[in-house]
C-alpha cells in the first residue's frame, strides 16, 4: 500500500529542490556583472533542461540499479532505463506497512542531479561559450555525477566500504561529497582549464544587482528544507531534526560570517550575509540528520567563517572562480563531512555511530575523509579532462572581444537592461526640453 502521507511529503520535497535551481540562477545571475547576467542565468536554467532528460533516460538507471558484478561498486545497471520498469513498483518504508512510488523517488533524486551540474557554472561566469557549456553538461553529469551518486546513495564503494573496512558506514544524509563537493571541485578543474578572466586581480568585479541575490538565497534557503528534510524520506522525526538543524545551522553561518567581516574589513555587507548562509546550507547537508541542534549550530558557525575566509583563496593562489563555488561548496562541504567525524550523535532520530566528542573512536573520521578524497581525486581528475578535450574541440572560452563587450549581447542577443533604449530616451528629453535659444530648460522640465 502507498503510504499517501509520506508519499506527498516526498512529492513536495521534490517541488522545493526544483526551486532551488532557479533561486541558484537568481543568486549567480545577481552576482555577475550586468553585461553577462542573462548568460549566468541560462547556464542554470539550461541545466535543467538538460539533466532532467538525460536523468530519464540513462541517469536514475547508472545510479541506482544493480550495477553487473564488480562493476557495481562503480556504476549502477540499465534495469532502470527509462523509467519504464518502476511505473508502478513501490518502495518499503522502514517500520511502517506502507511505501512510495519509486517513480518518486526518481523525480526527487532528478532534481539533485540538475542543481549539482548548474553549481558548477558559477565558477565560469563571464568567459564560457555557451554552446560549450551545453556541451559539457550532459557529458559531466554522464562521466561525474552518475558515479560519484552511484558510490554514495547507489550501494556503491562509498556505501557499502564498512563492509570490506570495518570502519564505521559513511555518512551524507543529502549530498556533501555527492553534491558539493563534487561541484566545488569540479569547478575548481574547469577553471584551470579556462584560465583567468580579463582585468582578474585588477578591475573591479562587483556583483551588479544585490537583490537578485538576496532574492536567490531566499530560494535556496526555503528549497533546502525540501533539500535536507526530504532526504529523510517521510514526514517523521528525522525530518524534523533536519528541518531544525538547516535552519540553526544556516542562521549560525550568517552570523560567523558577519562576524568576520566586520573583524576583517569594519563593515557587514548583504553579499556576505548571503553567502554565509549558502556556507551553512552547504555544510549541514551531509550532517543534517546525524548532529543534534547544538551541533549543527557548531557546523553552521564553523563554515561560516572558514567559508569567509576560503573565497580569497582564489586571490592568493591565482585561480579565477568568479562566484566562489569552490570556496563555498567545496570547503563548505568539507567541513560537514569532516565534522561529523566529531559531532555525529547516535541519540538522534535515526540512530548511527558516535563521533569523537560523543566517545565514538576515530572510525568515522577516517571513513568520511576516505569518502572525501576519494570524490575529489576522481572528479578533479575526470573533470579537468571532459574540459580539455571539449576545449580542443570547438574551444571552451569566449573571444576576449566578447568578453569585453559582453556574453548577454553577443552569445544571445539580447540584455538584461535595456541600456540603449535608456540612453534613447534621455536624449529624447534634453532635445525635447531645449528652447530655440539654445539654453537648456530647468531639471524639472527634464526630467
Amino acid at each position: 500500500m502507498i503510504d499517501t502521507g509520506n508519499t506527498a511529503w516526498l512529492l513536495m520535497s521534490a517541488a522545493l529542490v526544483m526551486l532551488m535551481t532557479p533561486g541558484l540562477a537568481f543568486f549567480y545571475g545577481g552576482m555577475s556583472r550586468a553585461k553577462s547576467v542573462l548568460n549566468m542565468m541560462l547556464m542554470s536554467f539550461s541545466s535543467i533542461a538538460i539533466v532532467s532528460v538525460l536523468w530519464v533516460l540513462v541517469g536514475h538507471s547508472l545510479t541506482y540499479a544493480p550495477g553487473q558484478g564488480a562493476l557495481d561498486m562503480f556504476i549502477g545497471g540499465f534495469d532502470y532505463v527509462g523509467l519504464s520498469s518502476i511505473l508502478t513498483e513501490v518502495e518499503p518504508i522502514d517500520g511502517t506497512d506502507g511505501g512510495f512510488p519509486l517513480l518518486v523517488d526518481a523525480g526527487f533524486q532528478l532534481m539533485f542531479a540538475v542543481i549539482t551540474v548548474a553549481l558548477i557554472s558559477g565558477a565560469i561566469a563571464d568567459r564560457a561559450k555557451f554552446g560549450a557549456w551545453l556541451l559539457f553538461a550532459p557529458v559531466w553529469a554522464l562521466l561525474v555525477y552518475f558515479p560519484v551518486a552511484h558510490w554514495v546513495w547507489g550501494g556503491g564503494w562509498i556505501a557499502s566500504m564498512h563492509e570490506w573496512t570495518g570502519l564505521p558506514e559513511v555518512i551524507d544524509f543529502a549530498g556533501g561529497t555527492a553534491v558539493h563537493i563534487n561541484a566545488g571541485i569540479a569547478a575548481l578543474a574547469l577553471v584551470l582549464v579556462l584560465g583567468r578572466r580579463k582585468g582578474f586581480g585588477s578591475e573591479s568585479m562587483r556583483p551588479h544587482n544585490l537583490p537578485f541575490v538576496l532574492l536567490g538565497t531566499a530560494l535556496l534557503w526555503f528549497g533546502w528544507f525540501g533539500f535536507n528534510a526530504g532526504s529523510a524520506y517521510g514526514a517523521n522525526e528525522q525530518a524534523a531534526l533536519a528541518l531544525v538543524n538547516t535552519q540553526v545551522a544556516t542562521a549560525a553561518a550568517t552570523a560567523a560570517w558577519m562576524l568576520v567581516e566586520r573583524f576583517r574589513y569594519g563593515k557587514i555587507s548583504a553579499l556576505g550575509f548571503a553567502s554565509g548562509a549558502i556556507a551553512g546550507l552547504v555544510a549541514i547537508t551531509p550532517a543534517a540528520a546525524n548532529v543534534t541542534p547544538v551541533g549543527a549550530i557548531i557546523v553552521g558557525a564553523l563554515s561560516g567563517a572558514v567559508c569567509a575566509y576560503a573565497i580569497s583563496w582564489k586571490f592568493k593562489f591565482k585561480y579565477d572562480d568568479a562566484l566562489d563555488v569552490v570556496g563555498i561548496h567545496m570547503v563548505g562541504g568539507i567541513i560537514g563531512c569532516l565534522a561529523l567525524g566529531f559531532l555525529a550523535a547516535s541519540a538522534v532520530p535515526g540512530g548511527g555511530d558516535d563521533g569523537l566528542f560523543y566517545g565514538g573512536g576515530i572510525g568515522l573520521l577516517a571513513a568520511q575523509a576516505i569518502s572525501v578524497v576519494g570524490v575529489m581525486i576522481y572528479t578533479f581528475i575526470v573533470t579537468f579532462i571532459i574540459a580539455k578535450v571539449i576545449d580542443l574541440l570547438i574551444g571552451f572560452r569566449i573571444a576576449e572581444e566578447v568578453e569585453t563587450n559582453g556574453l548577454d549581447h553577443e552569445l544571445h542577443a539580447e540584455s538584461a537592461y535595456a541600456f540603449d533604449e535608456l540612453d534613447e530616451l534621455e536624449e529624447e528629453a534634453v532635445s525635447s526640453s531645449t528652447p530655440p535659444g539654445g539654453e537648456t530648460a530647468s531639471p524639472q522640465v527634464k526630467s
